[in-house]
């Protein structure tokens, strides 16, 4: 068996410090395997600059937020996983991090972006890639938007992965639902880290749907936060599950698959 968790909280809008000691006390601990928190949450969602982004941005293996959430993986023995501005090379990346006890590290950039992410990010250029977790178990990382589109996910299960870790920053009201369809085409295991409140920056505003979930190979809800508190869940799964695609006797989902009659383009 498996521990798996996730965190949810409401970042402070460009106030690295205290995400920090919030995302710290909130973490320690914990008994689990793997967490996930949400997406930028090193920094808060509202910018209303490059300039802002830029001095909250990270670049690894530096950087005061990774480098104390790698001290904690290991101090605690649990994969992390968060997201968070990355500067890679002059360029910003609306990103994602798998941090292991071991003191090995993966990144993620967001492939989709959403409104005006596109003002301050760059378009990720990893693509969706399957990396080993705590104990050998394979994990897939997708941010926020993603979720809207099914070939992340399932471009992540083809790949290997049982468990999916989804850090994000939700304001629109499907994600949640839909991700339980993403689990059960699937039957693959999903995180979703989601944020909470209202976060206001000049004339830009927008509300957090909260609701972080931890939902199973068939979709099934595991766990789920409410939509305003700070807090963690955490819950024993079998990631073996994941491995098991039948729906019937004759119908497996991989398999079963005809993509030469799929559209991609």
């Amino acid at each position: 068996m498996y521990r798996v968790s996730v965190l949810q909280f409401e970042p402070k809008l460009l106030d690295k410090e205290a995400n920090l000691m919030v995302a710290e006390e909130l973490l320690s601990g914990l008994e689990t395997d793997l967490v996930v928190l949400p997406e930028l949450c090193t920094s808060g969602y509202v910018f209303q600059g490059v300039e802002e982004v830029m001095s909250m941005a990270e670049e690894l293996p530096t950087g005061m937020f990774f480098e104390a959430m790698r001290e904690l993986s290991a101090k605690q023995d649990m994969s992390i996983v968060y997201g968070f501005a990355e500067l890679c090379e002059g360029t910003l990346y609306n990103s994602s991090v798998l941090i292991n006890p071991k003191g090995d590290y993966y990144v993620y950039r967001k492939t989709h972006l959403f409104f005006r992410e596109k003002f301050f990010f760059a378009p990720g250029n990893t693509g969706f890639r399957v990396f080993e977790a705590k104990g050998g178990i394979k994990v897939g990382m997708m941010v926020c938007f993603d979720w809207q589109f099914p070939e992340a996910t399932k471009t992540l299960a083809l790949r290997g992965a049982q468990i999916i870790c989804h850090p994000s920053n939700l304001v629109l009201p499907w994600c949640q639902e839909a991700m339980r369809t993403r689990s059960l085409e699937n039957r693959v295991f999903s995180i979703t880290a989601n944020r909470i409140g209202t976060e206001t920056n000049g004339t830009m505003s927008h509300t957090f749907t909260g609701q972080s979930q931890i939902l199973g190979t068939r979709g099934e809800v595991l766990a789920k936060l409410p939509v305003d508190t700070c807090e963690t869940a955490t819950v024993m799964i079998n990631p073996l599950l994941a491995f098991d695609k039948s729906v019937s006797p004759e119908n497996d989902l991989v398999k079963d698959r005809r993509p030469e009659f799929y559209q991609y383009q």
